[in-house]
C-alpha cells in the first residue's frame, strides 16, 4: 500500500511538485513551502495567481497580485524576474533556453534569460500560456481562439480561431497539435500542419487539468467522473476515436490529472482529495490516497518516478510514496 506524509497547509494549493527532490508547495498567499529536513517556508508574491514548475530549469515561476514575476529554486531562494508594476499577473509559462512568459490583461509578455523583454498585445483578456516544445514558440489562449507568437522573431502571429471562451492552452510534446480548454465544458484542438480542428465535447464540468503521456500518444483531462484521455497516436489526434474513461466514480469529479513520465499510467485527483494511478493499458486500478479535506488542484510525479507530490484547493497537501 503506498503511504502517503501528509502537509496540512492554510489555503488554495496552485502547484505541488519537485524541486531536485525536495517537494514543494506553492500557496495562493504566496508562500512556497518545502518538506526538506523539516518543514520549510519562503516568500514569494504578495497574493499569489499563477504557479508552474519549470522543469529545464528545476524551478518554479510564480506571479501574482502584487504584479511580480518570481522564480523559486530547490533551496528556497526566490530571484525576481519581472515587474508589471501594479497589475495582477494571471497566467505564467516557462519556454526553453530560460525564457519565461506572463499575462496581464490584454498583454502578454516574454523575459528572455538575459532579461530583454518583449510584448505581446491582444484585443481581449489573455487567459492562458504555454511555451510549444519544439523553438522558441509560445500560445496565448483568448476569447474566439488562440494565438501563437515567434517571440524572438518579427514574424507575423499565427490565429488560430474559434467561438468561445478558451481559458488555457497546450502544446503535445512534439508541437504538432494545440488544445486549449474552453468556458464551455469542452476542449478545442488544431493540428498545426493544415489547421484541421478537433471537437472534444461532453464534459459534464469544466476541464481544468491536462496532461500529455510521456510520448505524447495520450492526452488526459479532467472535468468528469472519470479522467477522460484522449487519443492522439495518429496523424489528425482524437477525431473519430473515443477516449479512454478511467478511473470512474459515481460520485466525485475528477479535478487533477498527471500523467506517469515513462509508463503509460496516470495519477487521477478527485474534488474529494481521493488519488488513484490507473494505467491506460487494462484500466488497472491503485488507491494512492483515500478522500481527504478539499478537492486535489495540483500533482507531480518526481524524477524517481516514485513519489506523487500533490496540493489541494483546502490547502491538504502531502507526498505519496508508491514504492512503499
Amino acid at each position: 500500500m503506498p503511504t502517503v506524509a501528509p502537509l496540512d497547509l492554510e489555503g488554495h494549493c496552485l502547484a505541488a511538485g519537485f524541486l531536485g527532490d525536495v517537494p514543494h508547495f506553492a500557496l495562493a498567499d504566496g508562500t512556497v513551502h518545502r518538506l526538506d529536513h523539516g518543514h520549510k517556508t519562503v516568500q514569494a508574491n504578495d497574493g499569489m495567481l499563477a504557479a508552474v514548475h519549470d522543469a529545464a530549469n528545476d524551478r518554479l515561476i510564480t506571479g501574482g497580485e502584487d504584479g511580480k514575476i518570481f522564480a523559486v529554486t530547490a533551496g528556497g531562494n526566490t530571484t525576481e524576474l519581472a515587474t508589471a508594476g501594479k497589475k495582477w499577473i494571471t497566467s505564467v509559462a516557462a519556454g526553453p533556453q530560460g525564457a519565461v512568459a506572463y499575462a496581464s490583461g490584454k498583454i502578454a509578455y516574454v523575459r528572455f534569460a538575459d532579461g530583454k523583454t518583449r510584448e505581446f498585445s491582444h484585443p481581449r483578456s489573455v487567459e492562458g500560456l504555454a511555451f510549444s516544445p519544439k523553438g522558441m514558440r509560445f500560445g496565448v489562449a483568448r476569447y474566439n481562439g488562440a494565438t501563437l507568437h515567434f517571440p524572438a522573431a518579427d514574424g507575423k502571429p499565427v490565429e488560430l480561431e474559434w467561438a468561445g471562451a478558451h481559458t488555457g492552452i497546450t502544446f503535445s510534446p512534439d508541437g504538432s497539435f494545440v488544445v486549449t480548454t474552453m468556458q464551455e465544458n469542452a476542449l478545442h484542438g488544431w493540428k498545426l500542419a493544415d489547421g484541421k480542428h478537433m471537437r472534444m465535447s461532453g464534459y459534464p464540468g469544466k476541464v481544468k487539468s491536462l496532461s500529455w503521456s510521456a510520448k505524447g500518444k495520450w492526452l488526459a483531462s479532467s472535468g468528469a467522473p472519470a479522467a477522460i484521455v484522449w487519443p492522439f497516436s495518429g496523424k489528425d489526434g482524437p477525431m473519430g476515436k473515443a477516449p479512454l474513461e478511467l478511473g470512474t466514480r459515481g460520485n466525485a469529479m475528477v479535478t487533477c490529472v498527471a500523467c506517469h513520465p515513462s509508463q503509460d499510467v496516470v495519477a487521477i485527483g478527485y474534488d474529494d482529495g481521493m488519488v488513484m494511478a490507473v494505467r491506460f493499458a487494462d484500466a488497472r486500478e491503485v488507491l494512492l490516497r483515500r478522500p481527504g479535506k478539499g478537492a486535489v488542484t495540483s500533482m507531480m510525479w518526481d524524477k524517481e518516478e516514485r513519489r506523487v507530490a500533490f496540493g489541494s484547493a483546502a490547502g491538504d497537501c502531502g507526498v505519496i510514496d508508491i514504492s512503499a
